[in-house]
C-alpha cells in the first residue's frame, strides 16, 4: 500500500507579489464584453481586472537578459527560435560547459535556464495578478487616443480611437505569484527579484503614463546571501578571489 505521507514532498519555492497601480491600467482584451471601447480592458472569467502572467514573465525575462548581459553573460534573446537555440559554434568557448544540461541536446544560456526554449521547459511558473474588487465597483473609464504620424509628426485623419482603462489614482492592488520548480537554477530567485526592481510599468500606453507601478513588500535577499555570487560569470569570480 502507498501511504502519500511518505512520499518525498516537491519543495517548489513561491514568491509573493503585490502590484500597486499608481496610475491608470489599460491592458486589451480580444473581445468588446459589451464596452463602447475599440480597446475595452481584460477581465478573467469573474469579470475581474488581471495583469495576464503571460506580460509579467515576458516582461520579466527581458529584463532578466538585460541583466544577465550586463554581468557579462553571453545571452540568447527571446522570442526567436532560431536565436534561442543556437548551435555550437556561436556559443562562446568559455560558456559552453555552463549552457549544456543532461537530458536536454543544445546549448541553453544563463536565462533560458529558467524560462525556457524551444527545447528546454521553464523551470518557473508564473500566475495572473488578478484585482480582488469587483466589476460592479469599478466603473469604466473609456480614454481617447489618436493616432500619430512619427514622420510627419502629426495626427493621423480618421485614426480617433478609444480605450478602456481602470479608475486612476485608485490604487489598485493586483497580487499572484511566481513558482520555482525544483529543478530551476539556483540563481532563479536572485536574479528575478533584481529583475522585478526594474519593472515600472506593464501594459499599453506606458509612455503615456498608463499602468506605473509600485511593488509593495517584495522579499529582499541579504547581501551576503551566498547565490548572489551565482549571478556572476565564472570568469568574474575568479578575478574577484583572485
Amino acid at each position: 500500500m502507498i501511504n502519500l505521507q511518505n512520499l518525498p514532498k516537491n519543495p517548489i519555492e513561491t514568491i509573493s507579489l503585490t502590484a500597486i497601480i499608481d496610475t491608470a491600467l489599460c491592458i486589451g482584451a480580444g473581445g468588446s464584453d459589451g464596452s463602447l471601447a475599440d480597446k475595452p480592458i481584460v477581465r478573467n472569467a469573474e469579470g475581474k481586472l488581471l495583469i495576464p502572467a503571460s506580460q509579467l514573465k515576458g516582461r520579466l525575462r527581458h529584463e532578466c537578459e538585460k541583466i544577465a548581459t550586463a554581468l557579462g553573460w553571453q545571452i540568447f534573446p527571446a522570442p526567436k527560435a532560431e536565436i534561442l537555440c543556437p548551435n555550437e559554434d556561436q556559443v562562446h568557448e568559455e560558456f559552453q560547459q555552463q549552457y549544456q544540461l543532461e537530458n536536454y541536446k543544445g546549448y541553453h544560456c544563463f536565462v533560458s535556464q529558467i524560462f525556457g526554449n524551444p527545447i528546454l521547459p521553464s523551470r518557473i511558473i508564473v500566475s495572473d495578478l488578478i484585482c480582488d474588487m469587483q466589476k460592479e465597483d469599478l466603473p469604466e473609464v473609456i480614454r481617447p487616443g489618436v493616432t500619430i504620424n512619427r514622420r510627419r509628426r502629426t495626427s493621423e485623419e480618421k485614426k480617433l480611437y478609444f480605450l478602456e482603462t481602470s479608475l486612476p489614482n485608485s490604487k489598485l492592488e493586483f497580487t499572484g505569484a511566481i513558482q520555482l520548480l525544483p529543478d530551476c537554477p539556483e540563481y532563479t530567485k536572485p536574479l528575478i527579484l533584481a529583475a522585478l526592481h526594474h519593472i515600472y510599468a506593464l501594459g499599453g500606453s506606458k509612455s503615456a503614463g498608463l499602468g506605473w507601478l509600485t511593488w509593495e513588500g517584495l522579499e529582499n535577499l541579504q547581501t551576503n546571501n551566498t547565490n548572489w555570487q551565482l549571478l556572476l560569470p565564472n570568469k568574474t569570480i575568479c578575478n574577484e578571489l583572485s
